[in-house]
């Protein structure tokens, strides 16, 4: 077990590990601690966030922070979920500039709330006459028409 994740689970012990492989580790917590769990990744072991991801999944929306651990090379994930009827995480852009883009992103193609992010406007859509309520990456999310698709 790397010096990393026993620290984490110490710190986080209701967390459940998944290794994918030794250098491939999920973590799955409460989305009410994501911003304690990423801040201990980032700010005491010194990781850098790789990049984040959204899944809407059957039940919810899965989102994923990928850090990056460059001595070692095992990227840590953390892994959070919203349930449909309230797809909301605190964002981690509002204290980690490197998250803002990619939370915005998620927001404009899932539609997941992220609370308290600095710059919550449009980035994919902002000069298109795109509804700001449809999300094209949601499973419910239906084509208009394909005469808007050209």
């Amino acid at each position: 077990m790397s010096e990393s994740l026993k620290l984490f689970q110490e710190r986080f012990p209701d967390t459940m590990v998944f290794e994918k492989n030794p250098r491939r580790l999920y973590l799955t917590i409460l989305r009410e601690k994501l911003t304690a769990a990423a801040r201990f990744l980032h700010e005491e072991r010194g990781m850098r966030l790789s990049i984040a991801t959204g899944i809407d999944t059957r039940d919810g929306f899965e989102v994923l922070y990928h850090f990056s651990e460059d001595t070692t090379g095992i990227i840590y994930t953390i892994k959070v979920f919203a349930p449909k009827d309230d797809p909301r995480i605190e964002a981690q852009g509002s204290w980690f500039p490197a998250a803002q883009w990619i939370e915005r992103e998620m927001h404009e193609l899932l539609g997941i709330e992220f609370i308290g992010h600095p710059n919550p406007a449009p980035l994919l859509t902002s000069d298109t006459d795109w509804e700001p309520d449809r999300f094209p990456l949601r499973r419910d999310y239906e084509r208009r028409s394909e005469a808007h698709e050209r």
